[in-house]
Formats: C-alpha cells, sequence, structure tokens
C-alpha cells in the first residue's frame, strides 16, 4: 500500500479529524510547507501550492484558526458592533458582513447594543479582534465611533461617509430620488412622505431626497409624517393621519411601515392603488406578498457586506486604495402604484 493509500486508509478506520500531517504526507511535501500554504506565504512554487490545496480538499482538512493565529501572530477575527439590531436594516447588514467575513477567511466576533457602543467596544477589544466594524444607524451613536478608530482600523456603515472614518452605505438619498420620480413619472403632484425616527441617518437622508426632488420639480410639500419604523406606527397613522385625504400618493420610510398603512387604508375603505399609490423602502423578503404586492427600494444588504469587509481588510493592510463608497439602491416596480385617479 502507497503512503497515501495508508494515510486515507487510516483516517478511514480512526474516524479521526484531518492534520496538518495528513495533508503533507496525501500531498508528498512537510508539513511547514502546508503550513505556509494555509497562511498564504508567498514563496510556494504553484505547482505544490495546487498539491497541497487539493490534498485538503480530498481529505475535508480545515485549518485551525488557533493555530494559524499563532502562527501568523493574527486573530483572523473582525469585532461587529450592531446597533438596534432587531430593525430589518442592521440585521441584514450583520448577515451581510458574516457572510463575506467567512468567505475571507475571518471569524466574527458580534455584538449587539441598544446606544451603548463603548462597553461593547471594550468587550470586543478583550476578544482580540484586529478590526472592527460597526452598524451605526443613528447619528447619537457617531461621537464615540470617532475614539475607537484610533486603537483599530474601523469601518462604519451609516447612512453617508464621514470625513475622518472609513465608511460604506447604501445611497439613501439616491433611493428616495427614485421612489420619487417613480410617483412623479406616474402622475403624482400631490406626494406625502412618511418617514422613520428623526435620530436615524436614513430616515433624515431618505427625507432629504424626497423634499428636494418635489422641490426641484415646482412639487408642493406636504406635513410630513414620522413613525417608528413598525408595522403598528403606519397603522396607527394610517388610521387617523388627516394629510393623507390630500395626497395621491405616499412615499413610506421602510416596508414595514407601508404594511401597516396599507392595512388602515383597507380599512377606511381606501384602495391601494386605484385611490392612492404607496412606495416602500428595503424590499422585505415578503414585500413580493403584500396585498398589493409592494413597490419599494431594494438595498443590497450582502453587497454593502461584502464591500464593507474588502475595504476594512484593505485598510488592515495599509492599503492605500481603501476608501470609502457607496451603494445604488434599486427601485422594484410592483402592484402597489398607478396612475393617480
Amino acid at each position: 500500500m502507497s503512503d497515501q493509500a495508508h494515510t486515507r486508509s487510516r483516517r478511514t478506520a480512526t474516524g479521526g479529524k484531518p492534520s496538518i500531517y495528513d495533508v503533507a504526507a496525501l500531498a508528498g511535501v512537510s508539513h511547514q510547507t502546508v503550513s505556509r500554504v494555509v497562511n498564504g506565504h508567498p514563496n510556494i512554487r504553484a505547482t505544490t501550492r495546487e498539491k497541497v490545496l487539493a490534498a485538503m480538499a480530498e481529505i475535508d482538512y480545515t485549518p485551525s484558526s488557533i493555530a494559524r493565529a499563532l502562527a501568523t501572530n493574527r486573530s483572523r477575527r473582525i469585532g461587529v458592533i450592531v446597533d438596534s439590531p432587531l430593525e430589518f436594516g442592521p440585521g441584514s447588514t450583520m448577515r451581510g458582513i458574516e457572510q463575506a467575513a467567512r468567505d475571507a477567511g475571518y471569524a466574527v466576533a458580534a455584538v449587539t447594543v441598544d446606544g451603548d457602543l463603548d462597553g461593547a467596544y471594550d468587550h470586543l477589544k478583550l476578544q482580540d479582534v484586529e478590526a472592527l466594524c460597526v452598524i451605526a444607524p443613528r447619528y447619537s451613536t457617531l461621537p464615540a465611533l470617532r475614539q475607537f478608530g484610533r486603537d483599530l482600523p474601523t469601518m462604519l456603515l451609516a447612512t453617508e461617509p464621514e470625513n475622518d472614518l472609513l465608511t460604506v452605505a447604501v445611497d439613501q438619498y439616491a433611493g428616495a430620488v427614485h421612489a420619487v420620480d417613480h410617483l412623479i413619472a406616474l402622475g403624482h403632484r400631490r406626494i406625502l412622505h412618511l418617514a422613520g425616527p428623526a435620530d436615524w441617518g436614513d430616515a433624515r437622508v431618505r427625507s432629504r431626497g424626497f423634499s428636494d426632488r418635489l422641490t426641484a420639480e415646482g412639487l408642493p410639500l406636504l406635513p410630513e409624517l414620522t413613525g417608528d419604523w413598525s408595522s403598528d406606527s403606519g397603522y396607527r397613522i394610517g388610521r387617523s393621519a388627516p394629510e393623507i385625504a390630500d395626497a395621491t400618493a405616499i412615499f413610506v420610510g421602510n416596508d414595514q411601515m407601508a404594511l401597516g398603512l396599507i392595512h388602515a387604508l383597507h380599512e377606511r375603505g381606501i384602495r391601494v392603488p386605484e385611490d392612492i399609490s404607496i412606495v416602500g423602502f428595503d424590499d422585505l423578503p415578503d414585500a413580493r406578498h403584500f396585498l398589493p404586492p409592494l413597490t419599494t427600494v431594494r438595498q443590497d444588504f450582502a453587497a454593502l457586506g461584502r464591500l464593507s469587509i474588502q475595504s476594512l481588510l484593505a485598510a488592515l493592510d495599509h492599503d492605500p486604495t481603501a476608501s470609502s463608497a457607496m451603494i445604488e439602491p434599486e427601485l422594484v416596480v410592483r402592484a402597489s402604484t398607478a396612475r393617480p385617479r
């Protein structure tokens, strides 16, 4: 029996977890060479690297993150602080970051908070994270972030770029403009805005995009309504707000408030889209199943996660190309919008 066959036979017989020595025996190289391949050492011949990678795949060998950290003096761990994790945007962004980090060979240590970032930062520092992502949708959290960036490479996922912080974001302003332009193109001239909470950057920027676009078209600015992102707040406003009677369309700050609003309008005998058009924001997985299916602005949270990890790792490696960036959102047209009567 050959050495390679003996290795496979031994592993089958013992059922043990494959080791770096198993990979070395199967590839016909030293375990030090396997270690260099695992840790990305540049001075490895391509043919040798291919043999080692093929052996790793054959016996399903997964490098130990602890061993790799000892070998490279790097933890390969990224800390993530998520403010307001129960909301759809921050939670979805977190999932995008986790996937992108795993794909890049990094573990994620995450802490969820409701405004107290200092304690979360101290907790992550004790876990020896190499860099930090902060999902910070509220303006009130920004002062603390500037302190974090002095100690660790820090990526801010917020609404707009900050001059002194590496930032990635979905372009909320452009998303609001897409929504308003769609309604204007349908012929609507009296458009109402149901906004999110004032401390949230997304809510403020969407409101600014909305009002700027209407002003540029010479259209009236109706009194703005404000909810708390929940379906219940959309429902309450839809049941009682007199401003709705003056509008032919409503741009809603997120899909959940739009769901509650449509429910309330139905109870009042106001039909969507026959009597009033509704546009949401986010493109929840269930938005296509609303009654009627919701026209909304889609945010690509997976792309946001990939971009944030890519930029953060570039900053960690002192790459001068690391920079802030914005992702363009997409308008998804469904049955909740139509020409005004």
